[in-house]
Formats: structure tokens, sequence, C-alpha cells
């Protein structure tokens, strides 16, 4: 029974989404009904369009926020997805049914439905990841690696994110002689670090056994990933064009980002104005913190932030901030969970120094120093540096410089205007998650309990059971 099922899960899962938005679209017109039937429920010109709006802009948002990852998300972040679009849903709907009938329908009715939203949200997200992983238990899974550079405590803690969805079952040099048992015994294989000629032996024969590979790229895989299939006469190539931004591109996107800054500046002013004097009141001190960066082409500019840190912060020279930094001040901490910090950037972004999406701007040092280790990293000042962008979304504070050059390099090479749309309301989703802003933690080593099973332990846990 179990196997009918799994060849239709697909069919299950899409049926589920359909059921899903079916109750979000009822959800939002049924309390209307009683107050509006005269307007929203004949087949006019209201209803069509009002109706359309929602269905376009709900799944488009649910596709932007990743609200149809069941059984790759959890269930705490499909439930956010789902609810933050159909938030935005409601409130562009809702400006829109207002207009069209000339009257505002009642306000109750909306917070009403975005309650209903919320439920209906949170109702799918687990049922949908509950019908999921009854249906694919968690990928028993082999992790091969380089014990000589390989990170594996990090990869491991990762991995133990998602326990649904992977198990891991054994951790194996690359150089086992014996691969081949090893791969077979299991369902998944992850590489890591593997050398290119050994990475290609490794994935043939998991492609031979029909295995689910996650192999760790390369620099240099980022551009051949993105390259267009070309024929050659009878040849297939694959093309990676070397060209910049259109003219048309360049001016959309400068023009995007002079009207959107200006909003932003316009609109965010009481906010800014407060943040200003709530700096200047907790120690006197400068209320904005300038630093020089790097940008398109090399080019160098001051960088614009409210202040967050103690005066003089880097005066026993540079090191990132961390969780439970002393140097970070009580209104600045606020000012980091709220990411509120960078809103000066709007001033930076105005006068052409910076772009709303594009990958951020680093410290001088820093440049030189990501430059010596990946000779790729200066791929990034192809374009503008950016208020937010792919690896600020995908990423955190604390990724490592390596992973946060790849999505930089990954957005580089997919550019689009709608791209940038889409990161901007993704980046609207990650000012609500906490551990974005989380800092460097103390280091992590990894223990096997007597049950076989792979722990975590802080440095600085070892040394409190110590005491």
């Amino acid at each position: 029974m179990m196997k009918v099922i799994r060849k239709i899960q697909r069919s299950i899962i899409f049926f589920i989404k359909i059921v899903m938005f079916i109750c979000l679209f009822l959800a939002f017109f049924g309390p209307y009904f009683p107050k509006m039937s005269e307007h929203l429920f004949r087949l006019n010109r209201v209803t069509a369009i009002t109706a359309s709006t929602f269905a376009v802009l709900g799944i488009a948002f649910i596709r932007i926020y990743g609200g149809f990852a069941v059984g790759k998300k959890k269930s705490k972040e499909v439930t956010y997805s789902v609810f933050l679009a159909a938030l935005i849903t409601d409130f562009i709907t809702y400006i829109q049914l207002c207009i069209m009938v000339k009257q505002f329908p009642n306000f109750g009715i909306l917070l009403l439905i975005i309650v209903l939203h919320y439920i209906i949200a949170f109702v799918f997200a687990r049922f949908g990841n509950f019908v999921y992983f009854k249906i694919n238990p968690p990928e028993k899974c082999v992790i091969f690696y380089d014990p000589a550079i390989t990170p594996l405590d990090i990869y491991l803690k990762k991995i133990g994110k998602y326990k649904k969805q992977y198990k891991v079952t054994e951790m194996t040099d690359y150089h086992d002689a014996d691969y081949r048992a090893v791969i077979r015994r299991n369902d998944s294989v992850f590489l890591f670090d593997i050398p290119a000629k050994e990475k290609a032996e490794l994935l043939d024969y998991c492609y031979k056994r029909s295995k689910n590979i996650y192999a760790l790229p390369e620099l240099n895989d980022i551009i051949v990933n993105h390259s267009q299939q070309v024929m050659l006469d009878d040849t297939v190539l694959l093309a990676t064009t070397q060209s910049e931004l259109s003219f048309e591109q360049k001016f959309v996107k400068r023009l995007i980002d002079i009207v959107l800054s200006g909003i932003g500046l316009i609109v965010a002013s009481p906010i800014m104005l407060i943040e200003a004097i709530a700096i200047k009141i907790e120690d006197g001190g400068p209320v904005l913190f300038k630093q020089d960066r790097i940008t398109k082409n090399g080019k160098m500019f001051k960088v614009l932030k409210f202040r967050t840190m103690v005066v003089d912060a880097d005066k026993m020279g540079y090191r990132p901030a961390a969780d439970r930094d002393d140097r970070i001040t009580k209104v600045g901490s606020v000012l980091r969970k709220l990411r509120i910090d960078e809103l000066p950037q709007l001033i930076n972004i105005f006068y052409g120094d910076m772009s709303i999406v594009g990958p951020r701007p680093e410290r001088i040092e820093h440049v030189e120093k990501y430059v010596e280790m990946y000779p790729e990293f200066k791929y990034r000042h192809r374009v503008k540096a950016g208020l937010t962008g792919l690896a600020q979304i995908v990423g955190k504070y604390n990724t490592s410089p390596k992973d946060k050059l790849m999505l930089d390099l990954m957005y580089i090479e997919k550019y689009s205007i709608w791209l940038d749309f889409k990161l901007m309301f993704q980046t609207l989703k990650v000012l609500f998650k906490s551990d974005s802003t989380e800092g460097f933690e103390p280091e992590v080593t990894i223990k096997v309990n007597e049950s076989g099973d792979v722990e975590f332990v802080k440095h600085d846990d070892v040394k409190n059971n110590e005491q």
C-alpha cells in the first residue's frame, strides 16, 4: 500500500496545496458576504478583478516566500511563509476592493481574515509535513569528506537541523577503498571537500545506483551551473557569456533605486529620528557610523549606519560581533534585532554608491584578504554593492565568507529585474527572523553518545560541566 502511495505522493501533496489555497480564498471573501454581497458575489467587473487580484498575488507571493515547500522546510517556516504571503495579498486586495466599490469595507473583518489565514497556514504546514514525512521517512545518509580540511562538525550541525529529512548513519573518509559498499547501504550521499577526480568517480557510482546526491560545489561550479545549452551543429556546448548589465537593465535598476530609496527615506524618517535620539541619549556619542567600503569596479565610498557599538569599538583591533558581545550598546542591540541600523544606507543608494539589491559592501582590509583566499571574490565588484541580497536572505551574519561569495556569484549570474523584486520581498521575511542576525558562537565539537547518535557540545558548555 505504501509503495502505491509513494508513487502518487506528488499528486497528494499538490492536492493539499490546492485545498490550502482554496481555503485562503474562501476565508478572504466569506466574511464579506453579509456586508458586500451586492458587489462581490455577482458576475461583474468588481468580482472578476478582485478574485483575480487575490488569486494571482496569492500564488505569486506564496511562491516567492517558499510557502509551497512542504517536505523541504520545517513547519514553522512554511507557516510563516504562507502567512506573510497571505498578509500582503490581503492588504493589497483590500485596498483594490476599497477603490473599486468606493467605500471602506469593515476593517475589523480584515483583521478576522488575517487571523483565519494564520490558522489555515498553521494547519496546512503541519498537516502537509505530517503527510509528507509519513510517506517519506528520513533518508539514510553517508557523508564522504576530507579529514584534513572538512569542518565536519559544522556540516553535521546543519544537517542535524533537518532530522525528519536526513539521518546520518555513516561518516567516511573519501579515501575509503570500500566506498561502493558504503553507498549501497544508504539512500543519499553528501560530498564535502572532495577533489575533482574522486568526486567524479563517486558521482558516477551514485548515479548508477540511483542514490540522491548532495555535493558541495566549488566556486567555478556556480559559473558553469548557470550556463546556457547551445548547439554547435550536432554538438552540445555550455555557453557562459561574459557581459555586464545591458543599458536598459542599468537604467531600470537605477530608476528603481532612486524611487524606492527616496520613498523609503520619507517613510522611514520618523523611525530614523527616534533611532538618532535614542543613540544620543544613551552615551552621547556620534549617531552615525561611517566606514570605507568597496563597491562596483573597486570604487571606495563611505557606508552609513546607525552606531550600534560603543565609541571606538575597534580601537583594540577588528573582531566580528559575537553573541552577547559587550561592545554592543543597549540601543544597538535593539536596532540589530529589528534590522533597522542600516536605514541610513538609503542615502548611499539615493546618491548612487549602492543599489537596493546587490552583494554587501566589504571593508577594504577584508576585500584584500578574501581575494587572497578566493581569487573569484573580485567578481563581486562587477555590480554595485547592495543593501540586501541573496547572501543576506539565505545566509546569516556568521555565514562563512566562501558561502556568502557563492551566493553573491549566484545572484550576479542569474541577475534579472524580476530577481531583484523577488529578493526585495524576501527581505521582508528575513527582517523578522532572529537567526539571521546571530553572531559567531563558541566552537562546537562532535560527541557520539552510547546509542551511536551524534551530539553537539559547545566548548563553553564543556567547561561549565567541568566546574
